[in-house]
């Protein structure tokens, strides 16, 4: 891990920065430079959650080199808590944005993860999107252990400026943890289901609703089978609630 020396918010004991997009393309761009390996991590309440249960989880999503707002609840929550989040900064838009930055740069670009043929599809997608991007691999695999010989040797064959993991969380960020030494990758992102929101696999909500923050309401509609996950987000509420009050009073 290097120096972390942007600014941050702890939301119940993880620690997520305030940043922009700008500046994680800003950060993407100069990791890349830099010629060392950056691990990225994109939090949600849901990872918060995680991240209670999962001292490993946690570790790692604080050791991150960056820690990105992935939701509109992380936002809320840092407001509540005295230290706002200027913007969410979602996985979806970026691995948008750094594959413009890619194809501008000649960067080299691997996906890994979702199921059988997503990557893939996703890769065709971009590579209409952005003419001349170098997506240099894809692969599903697994994040088991007894996979990941041959998953790191796929990946170093192609020698990648950035991986996107698709496994969910937490196993995407152990992953990354794991093998991002050996595998020499300037930087690693996990990104949860964003490779099927590209191959149009998952519908992501329009942007009208992106802006009012209840994605995560269209997407329970979509599909009503992810309820017993959304229980976390009332949850996640109530705990953030309580930790600003227990702050206030303790002061």
């Amino acid at each position: 891990m290097m120096n972390h020396n942007l600014s941050s918010v702890k939301i119940l004991d993880v620690r997520v920065d305030r940043v922009t997009m700008q500046d994680t393309l800003n950060f993407v761009s100069s990791s890349i430079s830099n010629g060392s390996y950056h691990q990225i991590v994109t939090v949600n309440p849901e990872f918060v959650m995680k991240a209670r249960k999962n001292i490993l989880f946690r570790n790692i999503l604080n050791e991150a080199e960056l820690s990105l707002p992935d939701g509109i609840g992380i936002v809320l929550a840092s407001k509540l808590l005295g230290k706002q989040i200027p913007e969410r900064v979602t996985g979806v838009d970026t691995v948008e944005r750094i594959s413009a930055l890619a194809r501008d740069n000649g960067w080299r670009i691997f996906f890994l993860g979702a199921a059988d043929g997503v990557a893939e599809q996703a890769a065709d997608i971009l590579r209409s999107k952005y003419p001349g991007i170098q997506i240099v691999g894809t692969y599903a695999g697994s994040p088991r252990i007894e996979e990941e010989e041959g998953i790191c040797s796929r990946i170093i064959d192609t020698k990648p400026h950035i991986l996107f993991v698709a496994y969910g969380a937490p196993s995407q960020d152990i992953w990354i943890a794991r093998n991002l030494n050996k595998i020499k990758v300037p930087v690693a992102i996990g990104i949860g289901g964003t490779f099927d929101f590209i191959a149009g696999i998952s519908s992501r909500a329009p942007v009208w609703i992106q802006r009012l923050g209840v994605e995560w309401l269209y997407r329970l509609f979509r599909e009503p089978w992810r309820w017993k996950r959304m229980l976390a987000l009332p949850h996640f509420a109530a705990l953030v609630i309580y930790s600003r009050i227990f702050k206030h009073t303790q002061n």
